[in-house]
């Protein structure tokens, strides 16, 4: 080998191990890539869809995040619904905070799908505790979500979702 190429080689190889470091250091502690399971956040997100989650975002109502669920090796994806301290109650479907009424768009089609007469959420009444999450999925009737687990761990939580990029015809940020 000459000089040249032992250089250029030397040259890729510690680009390629700067690259490969900072790849794992943006994976560990800023974003990172989750694959989702189930049928519980219908129609927002379908199984098997990619999303990326950000591992340094504030939490805010309303935010899907993913986290490791309690008792299990699972990650679940839910929407926030109640933060520390909020008082959540849905009563005939009508979800209420802190005394104020919130509108629910993400969950309309799936309202559409029951019979008339029908409640898409049984009542809820609960106040979440300090360090805690009262969180739902979409689709309401097929998820395993606070309503039976519980309120979640706020330091169970991954990452909040920011971008799906997976299935193609679907990339962007969710709503």
């Amino acid at each position: 080998m000459n000089k040249t190429f032992k250089r250029e080689l030397i040259s890729w190889v510690k680009s390629l191990a700067v690259a490969f470091i900072i790849a794992i250091i943006i994976r560990q502690f800023l974003f990172t890539p989750v694959t989702v399971s189930g049928q519980s956040m219908e129609p927002t997100f379908h199984n098997a869809n990619k999303i990326i989650v950000s591992k340094i975002d504030k939490i805010d109502r309303f935010d899907m995040i993913v986290f490791r669920a309690p008792d299990s090796k699972d990650n679940f994806i839910k929407r926030v619904i109640g933060l520390p301290g909020d008082v959540v109650v849905i009563k005939d479907d009508k979800l209420t905070i802190n005394g104020e009424e919130y509108e629910e768009n993400y969950v309309e089609l799936n309202k559409k799908e029951i019979f008339e007469g029908q409640k898409l959420t049984q009542d809820i009444d609960v106040e979440v505790p300090d360090g805690q999450l009262y969180v739902l999925g979409d689709n309401r009737r097929n998820s395993t979500d606070s309503r039976i687990i519980g309120c979640i761990d706020e330091k169970s939580v991954v990452g909040v979702v920011k971008f799906r990029i997976y299935p193609f015809n679907e990339i962007g940020v969710p709503k």
